[in-house]
């Protein structure tokens, strides 16, 4: 979920259409989110697969579904290395000219090229490696932002206010009320994006059935509400009624300026929080990547090759090369035809108007499931309908504001994208055109690898105690 990197970058993002309310959409995306990890969570914990959504759609609806799924969820985690990549080198490189004008901001491709490079071979070497570096990585960056913001909410004194989660503090021009409210949750949704990677690695997890769905709601949980509270320390510390202008100040890297705000010597750390938070989440969406790319070679949906693992590592390394060579030449081309930040907006769009649909879909996913496969035993109304229909209504606006759909009748607000961002949407949904063409094909030549979507899952029996692919098993309790 790169939660220093979205605290940095992503949700600064809606302060032009939130203004001071932007913790109100913090807190908003927050609940959909979190009804929608309730709704992914009971679906893992009942089809424990390395395929995740693509897997839950096949089984809940049709193969075919989970097909289309798959084939956008691959795309859209593909995308995050380059996504998080480009703003680990505009972020380095910016810092580093700000202490010594002599360094060129344009020597960015250089920390990006790194840190690509670091990801791929991190998840080479294996799940075990690659997840335990996400654990560190990822507790180091949620301390630095959390002291931060206790400190924020500190100095901040007789400003503290609970009136920015209202609309009293909304006022962004254009953007009055909760219709900027709305509208600034886009960025939330981009900073939630990955909350459900966990599912992806249940034929490597112990107790799948119960870890994968703890991993789930406990990320979302915990980082939502880690959101909720940076938002919060950022907007009352800079100024609510002048937040409208947060995500520019201090020459794009607003967190940078209330660090050095504090003491001379933070910014350092922030820094080091967006390398830690940048190098996880590329860690993180890789192996959700190469592992979902696994099940669908091993189910005939893409190349066979994909389903080779490396005889040591065990590791899906046709997806990890994959990953590294479509990494490097979305980041390099896109960064240097336009600008890093530029360029991180442009695939930042391109993945959330793929994972929203994605997650508003896994909301009926659960409830047909449930309908269809569990409505004699552990079908529950509350969890299996209403919270599923809740969590889909929430995330609706936030598609529509991200996809720039206009004229839609409530949500009058929403304004068409502008280029180069505009060509985004448009990318992506050639890409799944190309991907119904591929499922017709499919169906007319190799029918049962469409319908193997719905099969490459642990068995009922098996699932609970499965230890981790070329890993002995270890004593019962400890988490593989």
């Amino acid at each position: 979920m790169a939660p220093a990197a979205a605290i940095a970058a992503s949700i600064p993002l809606g302060a032009a259409f939130a203004a001071g309310a932007l913790p109100l959409s913090v807190l908003l995306a927050f609940v959909g989110i979190l009804f929608t990890a309730w709704s992914i969570g009971q679906l893992a914990r009942h089809i424990p697969a390395a395929g995740s959504v693509a897997t839950y759609s096949a089984v809940g609806m049709a193969p075919w579904v989970g097909f289309l799924v798959g084939w956008g969820y691959t795309a859209m985690q593909i995308l995050v290395l380059p996504l998080v990549m480009l703003q680990l080198g505009f972020s380095v490189a910016g810092t580093w000219h700000s202490e010594q004008a002599s360094f060129s901001t344009g020597n960015w491709w250089i920390f990006t090229v790194a840190g690509t490079l670091i990801v791929c071979w991190l998840v080479y070497r294996g799940v075990r490696t690659s997840t335990r570096t996400g654990v560190v990585l990822g507790t180091i960056e949620i301390a630095i932002f959390l002291g931060l913001s206790i400190a924020l909410v500190i100095k901040a004194g007789s400003a503290n206010s609970l009136s920015v989660f209202t609309t009293h503090h909304a006022n962004a021009a254009g953007y009055a009320g909760m219709s900027g409210v709305v509208a600034g949750g886009v960025g939330v949704l981009l900073a939630f994006a990955g909350f459900e990677s966990a599912a992806a690695l249940a034929e490597e997890t112990r107790h799948p059935r119960r870890n994968v769905q703890r991993a789930i709601m406990y990320a979302t949980v915990i980082i939502g509400a880690l959101y909720v509270f940076t938002t919060y320390a950022a907007t009352v510390a800079f100024g609510p009624n002048r937040f409208a202008g947060f995500a520019s100040a201090s020459n794009g890297v607003p967190w940078d300026g209330l660090a050095r705000g504090l003491q001379t010597g933070l910014w350092v750390l922030v820094l080091l929080a967006i390398i830690n938070s940048t190098l996880a989440c590329a860690n993180a969406n890789t192996n959700v990547f190469t592992h979902t790319a696994y099940a669908l070679g091993r189910a005939g949906v893409f190349p066979r090759w994909f389903a080779d693992l490396h005889p040591r590592f065990r590791s899906p390394r046709v997806g990890v090369l994959v990953e590294l060579l479509i990494g490097l030449a979305v980041t390099l081309a896109l960064g240097f035809k336009y600008e890093p930040e530029v360029a991180f907006g442009i695939v930042g769009t391109a993945i959330v108007v793929v994972i929203v649909p994605i997650y508003i879909l896994a909301n009926f996913v659960c409830i047909a499931y449930f309908a269809r496969h569990r409505a004699s035993a552990g079908f529950n109304w509350l969890s299996h309908v209403v919270v599923p229909l809740v969590g889909a209504a929430i995330l609706v606006p936030g598609f529509m504001s991200v996809a720039g759909i206009t004229g839609v009748p409530g949500l009058r607000f929403i304004s068409a994208l502008t280029s180069p961002y505009k060509y985004a949407p448009y990318v992506m949904a050639g890409w799944m055109v190309v991907g119904v063409v591929v499922l017709f094909a499919l169906r007319a030549r190799r029918p049962e690898a469409v319908k193997a979507m719905s099969d490459i899952h642990l068995d009922e029996t098996a699932a609970a105690a499965v230890p981790p692919r070329g890993v002995a098993a270890e004593p019962e309790g400890e988490a593989a």
